[in-house]
Order: C-alpha cells, then structure tokens, then sequence
C-alpha cells in the first residue's frame, strides 16, 4: 500500500483540473482580466499551490479576503497583482502598502487609516474603492460616496496613494433575472461615472463574481473575480452542473475504512441511535467526522462511495468518525471511501453533500480542515509523494 492510500484521509486536489476551470472562465470573460479569488485557504483547497496554478492559466490578478491571506501570499513568493478586501480597524496597513497589494477601502475610516499608514512609505497605497450598490455588506453607499472619493483624490494628489480600482459585489448573481441584478448594475454604473468624473481614472473596475462571470456579461467590465467556480463547483447548481458549465470539481475527498464488522438487526448505530439495523449486516467504520470538516448536518443523509456502491451515512456524524451500513458486504480494512469527487467513478460530488446537510457546496469544500492533508496531483500524476502539506 503506497503511502497516499495509508493516509486515515486526505483531499486530493488536481491541479489540471484548476488550470483548465481558470481557462474556461477567462474565454467566457474574454477581453476582461481574471482575478482568482484564494480566499479561506483557496476555499480549502490550499490557496498557494492554487495561486500558482493560476497564475500559469493566465489569471493575473489573486484576491483574498483578509490582509494576512495576502500578505501570506506574498511570502510564498506570489508576485503580480493582489488585493484583499475584509480589513479592520487598526489592520496592516503599512505591512500592505510595503508589500505593494491593492486593499479595499469602503469607508472614511479606512481612508484615514491608509493615508496615515502611507507616511514614509516608499510607495503610494495601492488602493480600490468599493461601492455598496445593494448588497448591503461592506462597500461605501451612494449618498457617501461623493465624500470618500473627494478625499481619495486629495490624498492621490498628495501622493499617498494611487486609486487603482473601483468595485462592487452582486447580492443575486446566481439567480439570473432578479431584478436586484439590473438595480446593482445601474447603480454601479452611476458610481464609476461620477469617480471617473472626478478625476479618478482606475485600472480595473470590477463587480462580476462566478455566477455573473458565467450569466452575466454586461457585467465583466476590465475584471472579473472568480471564486468557487475555478474550483470546479457550480455558483448556481439550479442553472447547470460544473460540466454544463465547462468546469470541473478540483478536491475529492477520501478517506482509508477503518473497521468492517458484523452487526445483528436491531443494533443502534451512532449517538442517540436514530439508525438501527433493521437485520443482520455489515457495518463500515469511515474514520472523518465534523472536526475534519464533515457537516454533522449530513447525519443520516451524506453519501459515501464505499465498495463500488454509494452508501448513506448512517446515524450520526461524530467528531471523529461515521459509520455506513454496507448490507454484508465485506471490503477490507483500508478500502478507499469516497465522500465526494468530480463524479467520474460514480462517487457522490460536493454539491450530493450540499444538498444532504441542507447547505451550498462552497461550505462542504471550504470547511475541509487542517486535520485533512491536501495531496496536490496533476491529472494523474502525484505531485506530493502522498506527503501533506
């Protein structure tokens, strides 16, 4: 047995299968540039391998969520363009502007506390306005935007920073025809015209997520920002699955069983017994539970490939471990389960568990934890040796 399938389980990320999501996605946004979003750990896939894999499909941009993400980025290496956009009072500022990464700024706060940072720098801050255009999150609202790009521009002029991007963010992209959509878009347009009118005279102007990247063309302007979608998962399952889309999953998620034994009928399985034997059977012991990411919410329902045959989680999701009922057959200690994949084998996919915990599958691969090793191959070939990262 090699040392990849003596693993107790890991996630397997094919990184052939990334290149080619980011491809597809750049020819549906052609003539926009693509930023690939590696946020959360590349939504558990690993966000460094997953932003070089990128970056040799052509994505010229990465983007994160938190300061850290990207100025971890950086320290692996990573150089062209970069943004991160959820930031704190008090966050790394000047670890940013050093690092040269494009931040976010929604508010008069974050303004100030840039600008401040900028004092002495060897360059000016890089940064990017967002417009709060319905969503609702972050982002600066129509009545205030006059004031922040006013003060953006006094401090271009100044020298402190550089405004290299305006952006915004869609609430319903993957619902094609809300009218929230054509609202968010006019609303945009308006905002980027009144900046550019101004004086500001951006780089990139971005609101087009996976879904809209996929549905929406109007809305690619210079940028579109990929998330899950160049994981190989469809932003909107009821529209297509990621092969209508022309996409494939990236993580498939395995584990090694640990235990086959008897069972009599009648013999409750997992805490609380909400599943009992209705007769004499086999019973498979898959040693993941919700530590490891697996939603307990899934308890009872979560398919696994075991055997050949998809089996049901049966009774409770543990810390730890779950059981599957495997009707007497007998596969040995070490078999591969297979909880999710990109389907090939017959194997359930990300969205099979989305649906059995009631969630969307960008939570099934991003909650995948660190207790998982991620195992890095590319198409067939292993690029790990089967050793985690």
């Amino acid at each position: 047995m090699n040392e990849t399938a003596s693993l107790r389980a890991r996630a397997e990320i094919d990184l052939a299968a990334l290149r080619a999501n980011v491809r597809v996605l750049r020819e549906r946004a052609a003539g926009a540039q693509l930023m690939a979003v590696v946020k959360s750990d590349g939504y558990g896939h690993g966000a460094v391998p997953c932003a070089r894999a990128a970056r040799e499909a052509g994505a010229t941009w990465l983007g994160t969520a938190t300061p850290h993400e990207a100025l971890a980025l950086r320290a692996a290496g990573l150089d062209g363009r970069i943004m991160c956009w959820l930031w704190t009072p008090g966050g790394p500022w000047r670890e940013a502007i050093d690092a040269d990464v494009d931040v976010s700024v929604s508010g008069m706060w974050a303004l100030r506390e840039v600008v401040a940072a900028s004092d002495g720098a060897a360059r000016p801050a890089r940064i990017q306005l967002k417009a709060d255009t319905g969503l609702g999150r972050s982002g600066c609202q129509p009545a205030d935007w006059p004031e922040l790009v006013t003060e953006a521009l006094a401090a271009e002029r100044a020298g402190r920073v550089k405004v290299t991007g305006l952006w915004s963010h869609f609430a319903c992209a993957d619902e094609p025809g809300h009218p929230s959509i054509a609202a968010q878009l006019a609303v945009y347009r308006d905002m980027v015209a009144y900046a550019e009118k101004e004086g500001v005279e951006p780089e990139v102007r971005h609101l087009a997520n996976s879904p809209a990247t996929l549905t929406i063309p109007e809305a690619h302007f210079d940028l579109v920002r990929t998330g899950i979608a160049m994981y190989g998962i469809s932003p909107a399952p009821e529209l297509g699955t990621p092969a209508d889309f022309g996409l494939r999953p990236v993580m498939t998620l395995a584990a090694s069983v640990a235990l086959v034994k008897d069972a009599p009928a009648g013999h409750g399985v997992s805490y609380g017994h909400h599943y009992t034997t209705t007769a004499e059977t086999t019973l498979g012991l898959i040693p993941v539970g919700y530590a490891d990411g697996v939603p307990r919410h899934a308890s009872g329902t979560g398919p696994v490939l075991v055997g050949g045959k998809v089996r049901t989680v049966a009774g409770r999701v543990a810390m730890d471990q779950f059981v599957v009922d495997l009707d007497g057959d007998r596969p040995e200690p070490g078999a591969e389960a297979v909880l999710f994949g990109p389907g090939d084998r017959g194997e359930p996919t990300a969205q099979d568990w989305a649906e059995a915990a009631g969630t969307i599958a960008y939570e099934i691969v991003t909650r995948i934890g660190a207790r998982v090793p991620r195992v890095y191959v590319d198409g067939t070939a292993d690029l790990t040796g089967g050793v985690p990262r």
